[in-house]
């Protein structure tokens, strides 16, 4: 299918061929048949792409701090490669569409194929011939009451985005039947504005510096229209008696502040002003002070708007609690479309079909010095819904015997983020053993753009048809938390190695599953590893050995500054990312265990200052090996996120070892010192640890690291949760929990 990407860096518009998206659950895939091209948020995103780096520190101050820190304590090189990782994603454009009903994902009962809805979303209704997007992001087109009454178009409901901002900006402003309302800019939401509030029963002034655009606000119903400052407060004073008008809906973009100053000087005594578009909010405290107006700022498209529960799991607010949602204001625009209260028609001033996409960027952009107004992007309707595109010949994938190459290890892979493609993909790529088959994504743009940049044969957004590639001989998995445990069993039962990372799943059951199926259906010694990097580390390896003759018990401590995630961030969320105790602190565990070369038998865990109540992002938790060695994690938020990350030290034997960061090294025993540092950049272990399990799958020895530290790592980190929930110490019996899963298996 195609879609409209902007490039990063140069922000350039291209239309690409990507395969059609993954249908995920609570989710519709949509055949697209028209979408809005934004004149704002559109051309504003390609303006910032185009800056040079300094431009956009200059507007991102934030994030430069943000790069500062890292090159402090991770070093310039991994810092460097983090930022280049991030700039180099391409953009999907687009949010306002509409279409037909292609399929319905897991948990959607109320559409069916076929259905005509209006879409709405940034990162789901894109500028593509075929679109998945959630269930609460979408309104079902009416059908018209008789054969007599005309239908909504589709370039009607592509608007119906754009007329939830403009909806929800009159609920912002209380405007009610018989106010006077002024709305200040006429661009396409000042003009769905306008329509909205006649509907309302207002009487509407506007006001924009476009004399034609202040024109058609007349035709399209506004009371009364002027073109300049001073006649527009004139015209206010007038038609309000000389009291003012009742709100202002400023729907101007701008960086001025003006329009919020003229604002407070046309309303009333105690109006309401509401800024929906983007426009400065300098506010001049006097007229605001004097008259005690109330300065709001509408969000988007109404209540539900940036919360991932409400527009990704269809978590809706109930009705009785919160009339309007976002989805509520989409269905009451499609409504007034087919009631003929909002007409578009008049609006719309060009029409581009998808390959000719580039135009409509350059019309926005200014550069064919064109008066526009509503910008429509068309589609055939006769997109394939291929999930799978080949970059090079076929013939280039390498062939299978016996589950092991004749030549390189060919790897498919799930997941392409920001992990993958900054640090897990070049690690692969570095191996000479590896072969880059096959890249899956649930968004086509992202797989296509991960499999162009780094040289993989194919990419698909279908999974199963990845895993179950016979050309594969390993299926490496790097998708959210929650995916883990499906995709691993999934490529097991396909008779694949298993590269998963880290946490390997998130529940006890799903643990005993994946331990019966490597154990009862893994032909041809397939091996299953989980992404555990840091035991692979130089400098950890260097620790290994300097311990590696200390007999007696070891004292270790690991303390992590970890910073806070936002409440929001997807691996704070149980169900997809499991918290960071399963998330993160899995890594931990794994590191001491593998350095007191023993298996947890006892775990205690405390929140910090949270009454035993859990949390996961300061925690204290004690480790109790069954060779006596005592582990401490203190896995801590609340710190300088400048400070050091990681600092593991080791006591025992007449022998001190301190690793910092994974930069700095310090061996000390019997008064000898060593020091090890890496100035440039960090190696947390990532390319030796693909290149330990590829040589393994090779030669057909067993995994570099054993299916009973994995699950003992994993099981640990799991009573680590428990024991933080509870406040009491859980022991850990690893060799027990796989005999029990064997027994069930048997």
């Amino acid at each position: 299918m195609k879609q409209v990407l902007q490039l990063p860096r140069t922000g350039e518009i291209v239309v690409e061929d990507v395969p059609a998206p993954q249908l995920l659950p609570g989710c519709v895939l949509v055949r697209v048949a028209a979408s809005v091209v934004s004149a704002g948020t559109e051309r504003a995103s390609a303006e910032f792409a185009r800056k040079n780096l300094v431009q956009k520190a200059q507007s991102r101050p934030d994030l430069v701090r943000e790069v500062i820190r890292k090159v402090q304590r991770d070093g310039i090189f991994s810092a460097v490669q983090a930022v280049r990782s991030r700039l180099d994603q391409p953009q999907n454009p687009g949010y306002s569409s509409a279409g037909t009903v292609i399929a319905v994902g897991e948990g959607v009962t109320d559409l069916r194929p076929g259905d005509r809805i209006a879409c709405a979303g940034a990162g789901f209704a894109v500028h593509a011939e075929i679109a998945c997007v959630p269930r609460l992001l979408v309104a079902r087109i009416p059908v018209p009451d008789s054969s007599a009454d005309p239908e909504v178009s589709f370039e009607e409901a592509a608007f119906a985005t754009l007329g939830a901002v403009s909806l929800h900006g009159v609920r912002t402003a209380e405007a009610k039947l018989g106010d006077i309302v002024a709305v200040m800019g006429l661009g396409l939401l000042g003009q769905l504005t306008v329509q909205a509030l006649k509907a309302a029963g207002c009487r509407v002034l506007g006001t924009d510096i476009d004399p034609g655009r202040a024109k058609l606000a007349r035709q399209m119903g506004a009371d009364a229209v002027a073109a300049s400052t001073a006649a527009f407060q004139d015209l206010c004073l007038e038609v309000s008696g000389g009291a003012g008008v009742d709100s202002v809906l400023i729907t101007a973009e701008t960086s001025s502040s003006d329009p919020v100053n003229l604002a407070g000087a046309i309303a009333r005594d105690r109006a309401i002003v509401v800024a929906v578009g983007t426009v400065g909010i300098d506010i001049e405290r006097k007229g605001y002070y004097e008259k005690e107006l109330d300065f709001r700022i509408s969000r988007s498209y109404g209540p539900g708007r940036y919360d991932a529960a409400y527009e990704q799991k269809g978590r809706d607010y109930p009705i009785g609690y919160v009339r309007w949602t976002e989805t509520r204001n989409m269905d009451a625009f499609v409504r007034l479309l087919a009631d003929d209260k909002i007409k578009i028609g008049p609006l719309i001033t060009h029409r581009f079909p998808i390959d000719r996409a580039q135009l409509a960027y350059e019309l926005i952009s200014g550069k064919s010095h064109e008066p526009f107004l509503g910008v429509v992007i068309q589609y055939s309707g006769k997109a394939e819904e291929s999930q799978m595109l080949a970059l090079v010949p076929k013939g280039n994938v390498p062939q299978t015997e016996k589950g092991v190459s004749t030549g390189r290890l060919s790897v498919g892979l799930l997941g392409a983020g920001v992990y993958a493609s900054s640090t897990l993909i070049p690690a692969l790529k570095a191996s000479p053993d590896t072969e880059l088959t096959s890249i899956c994504a649930a968004s086509g743009a992202h797989a296509q753009h991960a499999a162009t940049k780094f040289g993989f044969c194919q990419c698909t957004t279908d999974e199963m048809a990845l895993i179950q590639n016979p050309n594969l001989h390993t299926v490496v998995i790097a998708t959210r938390h929650h995916l883990h445990a499906r995709q691993v069993l999934a490529a097991i039962r396909a008779g694949k190695h298993v590269f998963c990372e880290k946490p390997l799943c998130l529940t006890d059951e799903e643990l005993c599953e994946i331990a019966r199926a490597h154990a009862g259906g893994s032909p041809n010694h397939r091996l299953l590893m989980v992404g555990f990097n840091r035991r692979f580390a130089p400098m950890v390896q260097r620790m290994k050995r300097f311990i590696a003759d200390i007999s007696e018990p070891l004292a270790m401590h690991y303390r992590v500054n970890a910073g806070y995630l936002p409440a929001d961030h997807w691996i704070n969320d149980r169900e997809q990312g499991g918290g960071r105790i399963l998330g993160e602190v899995c890594h931990f565990v794994d590191l001491l265990g593998f350095l007191a070369a023993s298996p947890v038998v006892e775990v205690d865990g405390r929140a910090v200052g949270n009454s035993g109540r859990y949390s996961g992002d300061n925690v204290i938790v004690s480790l109790r090996f069954a060779n006596g060695s005592l582990g401490t994690i203190s896995y801590l938020a609340n710190g300088d996120r400048s400070f050091s990350k990681e600092r593991v030290e080791i006591f025992g034997g007449a022998g001190v070892a301190v690793l910092d960061d994974f930069r700095r090294l310090e061996l000390v025993r019997h008064g000898r010192k060593e020091i090890v540092h890496a100035r440039w950049r960090q190696d947390k272990g990532h390319r030796a640890e693909w290149a330990s399990f590829a040589q393994a799958v090779q030669r057909g020895t067993e995994a570099p690291i054993s299916l009973n530290d994995v699950i003992g790592s994993t099981l640990a980190t799991m009573r680590v949760a428990e024991s933080i929930a509870t406040g009491k110490p859980i022991a850990v019996d690893a060799a027990l929990f796989l005999k029990m899963a064997s027994a069930v298996s048997a």
